[in-house]
């Protein structure tokens, strides 16, 4: 099925992108776990889009009412600690995650590949590409393969050139500025003699277009193919689409 733009209509009067996302997510954990990841690796979905709201004092405790367990005494929980008021409060954006997790479980789960669907708030203010592009780097750093998808159309922004811009990158490293959708895979490895470095393979998308089959490095572990088409196929029948 050619690539829709999820952001306008008349696709967007019908179905939300959150939901598709969503959707996509799940048909791209599912392939890996089902058809592709080998024994002893396991993909788990990750979406959090828009703000998240942490509680500042969680505490639980037992009822020291209720009845006791096993013949055993209910244990009231510490009292709850109350931090001082802070110095100062500085702003920070935290990025909508819609991505997909990749975890090596031999000795506890180890997160080794990630695939992230760029959202509209990860383009839409400088300081929310920042954040999604230091997120990204994070995750190279600790030798994560990584696979970046931007099907995004009512933002124009290319998170992948700011990715190599903040490494003081350009030339062909960067895709062309009329590249705003696209797909990039980043293998980082440690290679004999060479040093750090990291492959990659920039594909621009357009609407109407095909997706296509990226390479996913997995941390100490080669690389599995992502098949962007069939998973997108199988996201727009789930949705009816």
């Amino acid at each position: 099925m050619p690539l829709l733009d999820h952001f306008h209509p008349p696709v967007s009067q019908i179905r939300f992108w959150e939901s598709f996302h969503t959707a996509w997510t799940a048909a791209l954990m599912e392939r890996l776990n089902g058809e592709v990841l080998p024994p002893g690796y396991f993909a788990q979905a990750q979406v959090h889009v828009g703000s998240r709201v942490e509680v500042d004092v969680a505490t639980f405790e037992d009822d020291p009412a209720a009845p006791s367990v096993n013949g055993g005494t209910a244990v009231l929980a510490a009292p709850a600690y109350a931090p001082p008021v802070a110095v100062l409060t500085m702003p920070l954006v935290f990025p909508d995650e819609v991505e997909v997790q990749v975890f090596a479980d031999r000795a506890g789960p180890t997160l080794v590949g990630a695939i992230e669907l760029v959202s509209p708030g990860n383009k839409d203010r400088p300081e929310a590409r920042r954040a999604f592009v230091a997120k990204c780097l994070s995750y190279l750093s600790q030798g994560v393969g990584l696979a970046v998808v931007d099907i995004v159309t009512e933002r124009i922004a290319n998170l992948h050139n700011e990715l190599v811009r903040r490494l003081d990158l350009a030339g062909p490293y960067l895709l062309p500025d009329t590249a705003n959708l696209y797909a990039v895979a980043y293998r980082p490895l440690r290679r004999t003699g060479v040093g750090d470095q990291v492959d990659l393979w920039p594909v621009p998308l357009a609407l109407g277009g095909p997706l296509p089959v990226l390479p996913l490095g997995l941390r100490n572990a080669g690389c599995v193919p992502v098949d962007l088409e069939a998973t997108y196929d199988d996201a727009r029948s789930r949705s009816r689409l």
